[in-house]
């Protein structure tokens, strides 16, 4: 799944190459570009859209855990102790929610 800033041709036909079904909803421009030169309309359907709208629960606990300053600015220098402070961080949320 990926958001509109990531719906080129290389994106899709790499995901299409390897059997992964497309979640990425088309840019506006993109659409209007299309129906000037007719071109295969991508679908995205009920199924995808259903899985689009689950996007939005990760992306929220990303913002949440971005608050923490350490893990937005990734300033650790060892992955062990970044690890730490990003279960830290998703505990004392998983917590307080």
């Amino acid at each position: 799944m990926a958001d509109k800033g990531y719906p080129s041709r290389a994106n899709r036909a790499w995901l299409r190459e390897h059997g992964i079904a497309t979640t990425i909803p088309e840019r506006d421009d993109q659409i209007t570009h299309r129906r000037k030169r007719r071109g295969r309309p991508i679908d995205f359907g009920d199924q995808q859209r259903r899985r689009y709208r689950g996007r939005n629960v990760v992306e929220r606990c990303f913002n949440k855990l971005k608050q923490w300053r350490g893990i937005a600015m990734r300033s650790d220098k060892l992955a062990k102790n970044y690890h730490a402070g990003l279960c830290l961080a998703a505990t004392l949320h998983w917590l307080t929610s």
